[in-house]
């Protein structure tokens, strides 16, 4: 079906997305995770604007179902902060509550205002090693094991290992610097 897909084939997408739309709603939910009491994005909304983006830009070069999911994992990462962006969240709190960044990866989950921080210090990690800018993209955002992560970037799952334990460190660091501010009288 990717093959097809990659040639152009519009209704291969469709038949595969209907073997993978579970998957992509499990991965949008985890995304989501609580919600807030007015959020207008739910993970049926976000796994049916990943499949239309992926309609709209066509026949695209996927090898296999690993990396179709890591496709996703882009599509859904733009998503969430182009919506948070629409909903008017301030760059760095807008308001809401500051939570924990003890758990780098559940910080986004909790409100629009850390996607955008999260999606920014992620930027800031690509400038700096891009690879582990994108393990945290394929595992929060795509949902990916560690494997399927190192099978998608060609390197050994130990170096992924490594990847996902330092880029989470220096995420945690990058956001705590970030929110610290915030958080003095």
């Amino acid at each position: 079906m990717l093959a097809a897909w990659n040639g152009g084939d519009e209704g291969a997408l469709d038949r595969l997305v209907e073997l993978l739309y579970p998957k992509l709603r499990r991965i949008a939910h985890q995304r989501l995770g609580r919600r807030l009491p007015d959020e207008t994005l739910d993970s049926t909304a976000l796994a049916n604007e990943t499949y239309l983006k992926l309609v709209r830009a066509g026949g695209i070069r996927c090898d296999n179902r690993v990396h179709f999911l890591a496709l996703c994992a882009q599509i859904m990462r733009r998503i969430l902060v182009d919506h948070a962006r629409r909903r008017g969240f301030a760059k760095r709190g807008g308001g809401a509550p500051h939570v924990p960044a003890d758990e780098v990866v559940l910080v986004a989950q909790e409100r629009g205002v850390e996607v955008l921080a999260l999606d920014e210090a992620l930027a800031a990690l690509a400038r700096v090693d891009p690879r582990k800018s994108r393990v945290v993209e394929l595992r929060y955002f795509g949902g990916l094991t560690i494997e399927e992560t190192a099978e998608v970037l060609g390197v050994s799952i130990d170096t992924t290992k490594r990847d996902w334990r330092m880029a989470r460190a220096w995420l945690l660091a990058e956001l705590t610097r970030e929110a610290a501010p915030e958080q003095r009288p």
